[in-house]
Protein backbone atom coordinates (compact mmCIF):
# COMPACT_ATOMS: atom_id res chain seq x y z
CA UNK A 1 0.00 0.00 0.00
CA UNK A 2 1.15 3.82 -0.82
CA UNK A 3 0.08 6.59 0.41
CA UNK A 4 -2.12 7.27 -2.72
CA UNK A 5 -3.62 3.63 -1.82
CA UNK A 6 -7.72 4.25 -1.44
CA UNK A 7 -9.23 1.54 1.22
CA UNK A 8 -12.82 0.72 0.27
CA UNK A 9 -15.15 1.37 2.84
CA UNK A 10 -18.90 0.44 2.23
CA UNK A 11 -21.91 1.71 3.68
CA UNK A 12 -21.87 -0.82 6.29
CA UNK A 13 -18.15 -1.18 7.05
CA UNK A 14 -18.45 2.75 7.46
CA UNK A 15 -21.31 2.88 10.33
CA UNK A 16 -19.16 0.46 12.12
CA UNK A 17 -16.11 2.67 11.73
CA UNK A 18 -18.27 5.56 13.04
CA UNK A 19 -20.33 3.22 15.57
CA UNK A 20 -16.92 2.08 17.43
CA UNK A 21 -14.93 5.23 17.12
CA UNK A 22 -12.86 5.22 20.86
CA UNK A 23 -13.25 8.58 22.56
CA UNK A 24 -9.40 9.81 22.89
CA UNK A 25 -7.71 8.62 20.51
CA UNK A 26 -7.31 9.11 16.50
CA UNK A 27 -9.92 8.30 13.77
CA UNK A 28 -8.70 4.64 11.96
CA UNK A 29 -7.35 4.89 8.94
CA UNK A 30 -10.46 5.16 6.60
CA UNK A 31 -11.65 8.04 8.10
CA UNK A 32 -8.74 9.39 5.85
CA UNK A 33 -7.88 7.01 3.04
CA UNK A 34 -11.52 5.94 1.89
CA UNK A 35 -13.62 7.38 -0.88
CA UNK A 36 -17.02 6.06 0.58
CA UNK A 37 -15.59 7.74 3.96
CA UNK A 38 -14.82 10.92 1.27
CA UNK A 39 -18.39 10.69 -0.36
CA UNK A 40 -20.21 10.39 3.44
CA UNK A 41 -17.95 13.41 4.35
CA UNK A 42 -19.48 15.38 1.26
CA UNK A 43 -23.12 14.76 2.27
CA UNK A 44 -23.51 15.08 5.74
CA UNK A 45 -20.85 17.65 6.69
CA UNK A 46 -20.40 19.71 3.83
CA UNK A 47 -23.48 19.53 1.97
CA UNK A 48 -25.72 19.70 5.59
CA UNK A 49 -24.08 22.19 8.00
CA UNK A 50 -22.85 25.54 8.12
CA UNK A 51 -19.15 26.51 6.10
CA UNK A 52 -17.44 29.20 6.07
CA UNK A 53 -16.75 30.55 2.66
CA UNK A 54 -15.61 33.84 2.11
CA UNK A 55 -15.52 37.73 3.97
CA UNK A 56 -17.41 39.85 3.19
CA UNK A 57 -14.79 42.23 2.45
CA UNK A 58 -14.25 40.33 -0.31
CA UNK A 59 -17.71 41.99 -2.27
CA UNK A 60 -17.02 45.44 -1.26
CA UNK A 61 -19.66 46.12 -4.32
CA UNK A 62 -23.32 45.75 -5.54
CA UNK A 63 -22.45 42.96 -8.32
CA UNK A 64 -19.05 41.36 -6.81
CA UNK A 65 -19.19 37.67 -6.63
CA UNK A 66 -17.27 34.73 -5.50
CA UNK A 67 -17.64 31.44 -6.46
CA UNK A 68 -17.11 28.06 -3.81
CA UNK A 69 -16.60 24.85 -5.15
CA UNK A 70 -17.56 21.88 -2.03
CA UNK A 71 -18.03 18.65 -4.00
CA UNK A 72 -20.16 18.85 -7.19
CA UNK A 73 -21.80 21.75 -5.71
CA UNK A 74 -20.87 25.03 -7.09
CA UNK A 75 -21.97 28.47 -5.26
CA UNK A 76 -22.43 32.27 -6.16
CA UNK A 77 -22.27 34.56 -3.23
CA UNK A 78 -22.58 37.90 -4.44
CA UNK A 79 -23.69 41.37 -3.33
CA UNK A 80 -26.93 42.44 -4.39
CA UNK A 81 -28.30 46.11 -4.90
CA UNK A 82 -29.41 46.46 -1.46
CA UNK A 83 -25.38 45.71 -0.80
CA UNK A 84 -27.23 42.53 0.76
CA UNK A 85 -25.05 38.91 0.92
CA UNK A 86 -27.02 36.61 -1.28
CA UNK A 87 -25.97 32.98 -2.44
CA UNK A 88 -27.23 30.73 -5.65
CA UNK A 89 -26.83 27.41 -6.86
CA UNK A 90 -24.24 28.04 -9.87
CA UNK A 91 -26.29 26.29 -12.29
CA UNK A 92 -28.92 28.24 -15.30
CA UNK A 93 -32.62 27.56 -14.59
CA UNK A 94 -32.55 26.30 -18.06
CA UNK A 95 -30.68 23.34 -19.31
CA UNK A 96 -28.23 23.40 -16.18
CA UNK A 97 -25.51 25.44 -17.39
CA UNK A 98 -22.92 26.79 -14.94
CA UNK A 99 -23.08 30.15 -15.22
CA UNK A 100 -19.72 31.69 -13.51
CA UNK A 101 -16.41 30.52 -14.04
CA UNK A 102 -14.41 32.49 -12.10
CA UNK A 103 -13.21 32.43 -9.03
CA UNK A 104 -14.13 35.97 -7.88
CA UNK A 105 -15.32 39.23 -10.20
CA UNK A 106 -17.93 41.45 -10.61
CA UNK A 107 -21.13 41.77 -12.76
CA UNK A 108 -24.36 43.85 -13.56
CA UNK A 109 -26.48 41.09 -14.60
CA UNK A 110 -25.77 37.11 -14.22
CA UNK A 111 -25.81 35.90 -17.87
CA UNK A 112 -25.77 32.36 -19.00
CA UNK A 113 -23.05 31.72 -21.72
CA UNK A 114 -25.17 29.10 -23.47
CA UNK A 115 -28.50 30.55 -24.33
CA UNK A 116 -28.00 33.95 -22.63
CA UNK A 117 -30.75 33.73 -19.98
CA UNK A 118 -30.09 36.70 -18.00
CA UNK A 119 -30.58 37.07 -14.17
CA UNK A 120 -30.55 39.74 -11.69
CA UNK A 121 -27.94 39.73 -8.68
CA UNK A 122 -30.92 39.30 -6.49
CA UNK A 123 -31.34 35.90 -8.06
CA UNK A 124 -34.60 36.69 -10.70
CA UNK A 125 -34.48 36.17 -13.70
CA UNK A 126 -34.51 39.05 -15.94
CA UNK A 127 -34.57 37.90 -19.52
CA UNK A 128 -35.01 34.89 -21.47
CA UNK A 129 -35.64 34.65 -25.12
CA UNK A 130 -38.09 32.09 -27.67
CA UNK A 131 -40.42 31.58 -24.67
CA UNK A 132 -44.41 31.31 -24.63
CA UNK A 133 -46.57 33.90 -23.72
CA UNK A 134 -47.57 31.64 -20.49
CA UNK A 135 -43.81 31.55 -19.81
CA UNK A 136 -43.54 33.07 -16.27
CA UNK A 137 -40.19 34.14 -15.42
CA UNK A 138 -41.01 34.93 -11.73
CA UNK A 139 -40.85 30.51 -11.46
CA UNK A 140 -37.72 30.54 -12.80
CA UNK A 141 -35.55 32.29 -10.43
CA UNK A 142 -31.36 31.01 -9.56
CA UNK A 143 -32.21 28.77 -6.74
CA UNK A 144 -31.16 30.50 -3.03
CA UNK A 145 -28.52 28.80 -0.92
CA UNK A 146 -28.98 29.55 2.79
CA UNK A 147 -26.59 32.50 3.57
CA UNK A 148 -25.59 34.14 6.52
CA UNK A 149 -22.96 37.25 7.07
CA UNK A 150 -21.79 37.40 10.95
CA UNK A 151 -19.56 40.67 11.37
CA UNK A 152 -18.13 40.50 7.62
CA UNK A 153 -17.75 36.40 7.72
CA UNK A 154 -19.71 34.38 5.01
CA UNK A 155 -21.07 31.55 5.71
CA UNK A 156 -23.63 29.01 3.50
CA UNK A 157 -25.71 25.93 4.13
CA UNK A 158 -26.29 23.88 1.26
CA UNK A 159 -29.23 21.65 2.65
CA UNK A 160 -33.00 22.59 2.50
CA UNK A 161 -33.37 23.19 5.91
CA UNK A 162 -30.34 24.52 8.00
CA UNK A 163 -29.15 23.68 11.98
CA UNK A 164 -31.20 26.07 13.47
CA UNK A 165 -28.86 27.20 16.73
CA UNK A 166 -26.80 29.39 14.13
CA UNK A 167 -28.46 32.52 15.13
CA UNK A 168 -27.68 32.31 18.89
CA UNK A 169 -23.97 31.60 17.63
CA UNK A 170 -23.76 34.88 15.80
CA UNK A 171 -25.67 36.22 18.52
CA UNK A 172 -22.63 35.30 20.85
CA UNK A 173 -19.99 36.34 18.47
CA UNK A 174 -20.80 39.42 17.02
CA UNK A 175 -20.15 41.77 19.83
CA UNK A 176 -16.61 40.40 19.66
CA UNK A 177 -16.65 41.06 16.62
CA UNK A 178 -18.10 44.26 16.02
CA UNK A 179 -14.55 46.52 16.43
CA UNK A 180 -12.99 45.06 13.80
CA UNK A 181 -15.10 46.57 11.31
CA UNK A 182 -14.63 43.48 8.93
CA UNK A 183 -17.91 44.12 6.51
CA UNK A 184 -15.71 47.32 5.47
CA UNK A 185 -12.21 46.27 5.65
CA UNK A 186 -10.10 45.98 2.18
CA UNK A 187 -8.71 42.66 1.47
CA UNK A 188 -4.99 42.37 0.72
CA UNK A 189 -4.38 38.99 -0.68
CA UNK A 190 -5.90 35.98 -0.69
CA UNK A 191 -4.34 32.73 -1.54
CA UNK A 192 -4.93 29.02 -2.08
CA UNK A 193 -2.65 26.25 -0.81
CA UNK A 194 -3.17 22.76 -2.44
CA UNK A 195 -2.66 20.33 0.59
CA UNK A 196 -1.82 16.91 -0.04
CA UNK A 197 -4.16 15.45 3.05
CA UNK A 198 -7.60 14.66 3.88
CA UNK A 199 -9.67 17.86 4.83
CA UNK A 200 -9.57 16.35 8.72
CA UNK A 201 -6.13 16.06 8.97
CA UNK A 202 -5.87 20.34 8.26
CA UNK A 203 -8.51 20.91 10.91
CA UNK A 204 -6.91 18.41 13.41
CA UNK A 205 -3.63 19.94 12.84
CA UNK A 206 -5.26 23.48 13.29
CA UNK A 207 -7.14 22.18 16.12
CA UNK A 208 -3.66 22.39 18.64
CA UNK A 209 -0.30 23.83 19.31
CA UNK A 210 1.42 20.66 20.60
CA UNK A 211 3.37 20.77 17.64
CA UNK A 212 4.00 24.91 17.49
CA UNK A 213 7.66 24.68 18.41
CA UNK A 214 7.70 23.73 14.44
CA UNK A 215 6.43 27.24 13.65
CA UNK A 216 9.55 29.67 14.59
CA UNK A 217 8.22 32.25 13.10
CA UNK A 218 4.78 32.30 14.63
CA UNK A 219 5.80 31.81 18.18
CA UNK A 220 7.47 35.08 18.65
CA UNK A 221 4.50 36.59 19.28
CA UNK A 222 2.11 33.67 19.86
CA UNK A 223 1.74 31.67 22.94
CA UNK A 224 1.47 27.77 22.30
CA UNK A 225 0.17 27.42 25.75
CA UNK A 226 -3.93 28.08 25.27
CA UNK A 227 -4.82 24.46 25.84
CA UNK A 228 -2.97 24.26 29.27
CA UNK A 229 -3.59 24.07 32.51
CA UNK A 230 -1.63 26.05 35.31
CA UNK A 231 -0.69 22.44 36.34
CA UNK A 232 0.42 20.91 33.03
CA UNK A 233 3.55 23.69 32.57
CA UNK A 234 6.67 21.87 32.21
CA UNK A 235 9.99 23.42 33.68
CA UNK A 236 10.71 24.43 29.96
CA UNK A 237 7.38 26.31 29.59
CA UNK A 238 7.45 28.09 32.97
CA UNK A 239 9.07 31.63 31.83
CA UNK A 240 6.57 31.56 28.68
CA UNK A 241 3.61 30.96 31.11
CA UNK A 242 4.83 33.97 33.44
CA UNK A 243 4.37 36.13 30.50
CA UNK A 244 1.40 35.01 29.52
CA UNK A 245 0.00 35.68 32.40
CA UNK A 246 0.96 38.82 32.55
CA UNK A 247 -0.33 39.78 29.34
CA UNK A 248 -3.45 38.23 29.65
CA UNK A 249 -3.84 40.23 32.69
CA UNK A 250 -3.03 43.11 30.82
CA UNK A 251 -5.52 42.34 27.54
CA UNK A 252 -8.30 41.83 30.07
CA UNK A 253 -8.25 45.62 31.02
CA UNK A 254 -7.61 46.79 27.71
CA UNK A 255 -10.81 44.73 26.36
CA UNK A 256 -12.91 46.02 29.28
CA UNK A 257 -11.61 49.28 28.35
CA UNK A 258 -13.17 48.78 25.35
CA UNK A 259 -16.38 47.45 26.24
CA UNK A 260 -15.82 44.26 25.02
CA UNK A 261 -17.81 41.53 26.35
CA UNK A 262 -14.99 39.59 28.84
CA UNK A 263 -16.50 36.09 28.40
CA UNK A 264 -14.94 33.25 26.16
CA UNK A 265 -16.90 30.57 24.73
CA UNK A 266 -15.92 26.86 24.17
CA UNK A 267 -18.43 24.69 22.33
CA UNK A 268 -17.20 22.47 20.13
CA UNK A 269 -18.33 19.69 20.12
CA UNK A 270 -21.92 20.98 22.19
CA UNK A 271 -23.37 22.42 19.17
CA UNK A 272 -24.39 21.44 15.85
CA UNK A 273 -22.65 25.16 15.15
CA UNK A 274 -19.39 24.37 17.26
CA UNK A 275 -17.48 27.30 17.97
CA UNK A 276 -14.74 28.54 20.42
CA UNK A 277 -13.73 32.02 20.65
CA UNK A 278 -10.83 33.12 22.74
CA UNK A 279 -9.44 36.55 22.86
CA UNK A 280 -5.84 35.86 23.62
CA UNK A 281 -2.65 37.91 24.37
CA UNK A 282 0.58 38.57 21.88
CA UNK A 283 4.24 37.86 23.37
CA UNK A 284 6.55 40.91 23.42
CA UNK A 285 4.63 43.96 22.15
CA UNK A 286 1.56 42.20 22.26
CA UNK A 287 0.64 44.16 19.11
CA UNK A 288 0.71 41.73 16.10
CA UNK A 289 2.39 38.45 14.32
CA UNK A 290 5.72 39.87 13.69
CA UNK A 291 9.12 39.27 15.67
CA UNK A 292 8.51 40.48 19.22
CA UNK A 293 4.58 40.56 18.87
CA UNK A 294 5.22 44.08 16.82
CA UNK A 295 2.78 45.52 15.07
CA UNK A 296 2.34 45.47 10.73
CA UNK A 297 0.26 47.67 10.13
CA UNK A 298 0.21 51.60 11.06
CA UNK A 299 -4.05 51.87 10.98
CA UNK A 300 -5.99 50.11 13.59
CA UNK A 301 -8.82 47.99 12.75
CA UNK A 302 -12.57 49.18 12.99
CA UNK A 303 -13.18 50.89 16.27
CA UNK A 304 -10.05 49.53 17.84
CA UNK A 305 -8.11 51.93 19.77
CA UNK A 306 -5.46 50.04 21.69
CA UNK A 307 -2.50 48.05 19.30
CA UNK A 308 -1.78 46.28 22.32
CA UNK A 309 -5.16 44.14 21.44
CA UNK A 310 -4.44 40.62 21.25
CA UNK A 311 -5.61 37.98 18.87
CA UNK A 312 -9.25 37.38 18.54
CA UNK A 313 -8.90 33.21 18.10
CA UNK A 314 -12.26 32.12 16.56
CA UNK A 315 -12.64 28.49 15.73
CA UNK A 316 -16.11 27.22 13.48
CA UNK A 317 -16.64 23.75 12.70
CA UNK A 318 -16.53 22.21 9.98
CA UNK A 319 -13.69 23.99 8.24
CA UNK A 320 -12.60 27.31 9.45
CA UNK A 321 -10.67 29.62 12.01
CA UNK A 322 -9.74 33.43 12.25
CA UNK A 323 -7.17 35.66 13.58
CA UNK A 324 -8.29 39.16 14.52
CA UNK A 325 -6.17 41.73 15.54
CA UNK A 326 -5.93 45.22 16.40
CA UNK A 327 -4.12 46.69 12.85
CA UNK A 328 -5.24 43.28 10.38
CA UNK A 329 -7.20 39.93 10.44
CA UNK A 330 -6.65 36.58 8.99
CA UNK A 331 -9.50 34.58 7.37
CA UNK A 332 -8.64 30.88 6.61
CA UNK A 333 -11.44 28.13 5.26
CA UNK A 334 -10.32 24.33 4.22
CA UNK A 335 -12.06 22.47 1.46
CA UNK A 336 -12.19 19.33 0.15
CA UNK A 337 -11.04 18.24 -2.94
CA UNK A 338 -10.69 15.21 -3.01
CA UNK A 339 -9.97 11.61 -0.34
CA UNK A 340 -6.29 13.11 0.20
CA UNK A 341 -6.47 16.31 -1.30
CA UNK A 342 -7.65 19.52 0.22
CA UNK A 343 -7.68 23.23 -0.38
CA UNK A 344 -6.73 26.20 2.16
CA UNK A 345 -7.45 29.63 1.52
CA UNK A 346 -6.44 32.44 3.50
CA UNK A 347 -7.23 35.98 3.10
CA UNK A 348 -5.69 39.08 5.10
CA UNK A 349 -7.46 41.60 5.46
CA UNK A 350 -6.82 45.58 6.62
CA UNK A 351 -8.45 48.80 7.66
CA UNK A 352 -10.23 49.94 4.17
CA UNK A 353 -7.81 53.18 4.16
CA UNK A 354 -4.47 51.38 4.79
CA UNK A 355 -2.01 51.93 1.86
CA UNK A 356 0.75 49.63 0.67
CA UNK A 357 3.94 50.61 0.92
CA UNK A 358 2.86 53.40 3.50
CA UNK A 359 1.02 51.61 6.14
CA UNK A 360 1.90 48.44 5.91
CA UNK A 361 4.39 46.42 3.96
CA UNK A 362 3.14 42.83 2.28
CA UNK A 363 5.61 40.69 2.94
CA UNK A 364 5.56 41.81 6.37
CA UNK A 365 2.09 41.43 6.73
CA UNK A 366 1.76 37.56 5.29
CA UNK A 367 5.07 36.25 6.25
CA UNK A 368 4.21 34.66 9.35
CA UNK A 369 0.85 32.83 8.48
CA UNK A 370 2.53 31.67 5.12
CA UNK A 371 5.37 30.12 6.70
CA UNK A 372 3.35 28.44 9.38
CA UNK A 373 1.21 27.03 6.13
CA UNK A 374 3.73 26.05 4.61
CA UNK A 375 5.17 24.02 8.18
CA UNK A 376 1.81 22.75 8.47
CA UNK A 377 1.68 21.56 5.18
CA UNK A 378 4.37 19.73 5.17
CA UNK A 379 3.39 17.96 8.31
CA UNK A 380 -0.57 17.40 7.07
CA UNK A 381 1.15 15.46 4.11
CA UNK A 382 3.43 13.56 6.31
CA UNK A 383 0.77 12.02 8.57
CA UNK A 384 -1.90 11.46 5.22
CA UNK A 385 1.17 8.94 3.88
CA UNK A 386 1.08 7.46 7.32
CA UNK A 387 -2.24 6.94 8.11
CA UNK A 388 -2.37 5.17 4.29
CA UNK A 389 0.20 2.99 5.76
CA UNK A 390 -0.70 -0.54 6.94
CA UNK A 391 1.20 -0.45 9.75
CA UNK A 392 -1.12 2.64 11.16
CA UNK A 393 -3.12 1.93 14.48
CA UNK A 394 -4.39 4.46 16.39
CA UNK A 395 -2.94 6.56 18.92
CA UNK A 396 -3.48 8.57 22.31
CA UNK A 397 -4.30 12.26 22.09
CA UNK A 398 -1.93 14.58 25.00
CA UNK A 399 -3.58 16.62 27.52
CA UNK A 400 -3.76 19.04 24.79
CA UNK A 401 -5.20 18.00 22.14
CA UNK A 402 -8.93 18.67 23.73
CA UNK A 403 -9.86 21.02 20.58
CA UNK A 404 -8.82 17.73 18.45
CA UNK A 405 -10.46 15.52 20.48
CA UNK A 406 -13.30 18.22 19.98
CA UNK A 407 -13.20 18.19 16.64
CA UNK A 408 -13.24 14.46 15.88
CA UNK A 409 -16.11 14.07 18.53
CA UNK A 410 -18.27 16.90 16.92
CA UNK A 411 -17.37 15.07 13.56
CA UNK A 412 -18.53 11.65 14.65
CA UNK A 413 -21.69 12.84 16.21
CA UNK A 414 -23.10 14.33 12.46
CA UNK A 415 -22.11 10.85 11.09
CA UNK A 416 -23.86 9.08 13.73
CA UNK A 417 -26.72 11.18 13.35
CA UNK A 418 -27.46 9.96 9.98
CA UNK A 419 -27.15 5.94 11.05
CA UNK A 420 -30.64 4.69 10.56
Amino acid sequence: MTAQTVVAAPAEAIDDLVTRRVPGQSLEAPFYTSDEVYRRDLDVIFARNWIFVAAAAELPEPGDYVTVEVGAYSVIVVRDDDEQVRAFHNVCRHRGSRLLEERQGAVGNIVCPYHRWTYGVDGKLLFAESQPATFDKSCFSLRPVHVRNVSGLVFVCLADEAPEDFDAVAEILEPHLAPYALDTAKVVVTYDLAEAGNWKLVMENNRECYHCDGHPELITAYFPLFAYDPEDITPRLKPIFDRYTAAAEALEKVRAAHGLPLTDHRELDTRVVGFQLSHLPLDGEGKSFAPNGAAVCRKLMGSVQDAAFGDLSLHMQPNSWFHLLSDHAVVFSVLPTSTGTSVLRTTWLVHPDAVEGVDYDLDALTSVWRATNDQDRALVANTQRGCANPGYVPGPYSMVEDDVEAFVNWYVTRLREQIA
